[in-house]
């Protein structure tokens, strides 16, 4: 369940507390889906809070929908529930999850700060994230590896709520969906072009040598 990726927030924060809360959790009846829907209510709720003007509040709820969202694939793996469904289940809860949490940033900020263009930068900012997750989604499985590392790997979900958190505990909404709309775009667009380059070295590589047109 879930990806098997970790970003470098999952790996050195997000783990250190989803992994163990997975151990317990297994000596429990609780589902690994049941953990995923869980992440998405702490995230709904992150939406709420955003709408009633409690940002920091927002913000701590961002992460931890974050951390949650790490235990079910743990879980699974524990207890031997992974499942097709499980994956399904996940990824498509998440796009759901961060379209609501982007959009209570928008709203908060608003209504809270005074610079123009929010709703552009909140647009661009969801269209960003929505891309980055679809890029990934629809790239080879034998390449997906390749968004794994390096700028490729800079607007993973979990850098992305971490920004979102920041933003929102320090009330610095607008600058944080701009440098979200900056940075996912931007990787979206290098990720086709080195996918484009990529792809089309493998392509040359596996055409056929044209047979000679002389008789034999």
């Amino acid at each position: 369940m879930g990806a098997v990726y970790d970003g470098y927030i999952s790996k050195h924060i997000n783990r250190k507390i989803s992994e163990p809360i997975a151990r317990l959790l297994a000596k429990t009846k609780v589902t690994p889906n049941q953990t995923t829907w869980a992440a998405f209510g702490i995230a709904l709720l992150s939406f709420v809070s955003f709408i009633l003007g409690h940002n920091i509040i927002a913000g701590i709820l961002v992460q931890l929908s974050s951390i949650v969202d790490g235990i079910d694939g743990s879980l699974a793996r524990l207890k031997g529930m992974s499942s097709e469904f499980g994956g399904f289940l996940d990824s498509v809860l998440d796009r759901y999850a961060d379209i609501l949490i982007v959009l209570g940033l928008i709203l908060w900020s608003s209504s809270h700060e005074t610079y123009s263009g929010i709703w552009l930068a909140g647009l661009l900012a969801i269209t960003g994230t929505i891309c980055i997750s679809y890029t990934r989604a629809r790239i080879s499985p034998n390449h997906r590896h390749l968004f794994d590392k390096g700028f490729k790997s800079l607007a993973s979900r979990d850098i992305r709520l971490f920004l979102i958190m920041l933003g929102a505990v320090i009330g610095q909404a607008y600058f944080c969906l701009i440098v979200i709309a900056v940075l996912t775009n931007v990787v979206v667009f290098y990720r086709l072009i080195y996918m484009y380059r990529y792809l089309g070295q493998k392509d040359n590589q596996s055409e056929p040598i044209s047979q000679s047109s002389e008789d034999p």
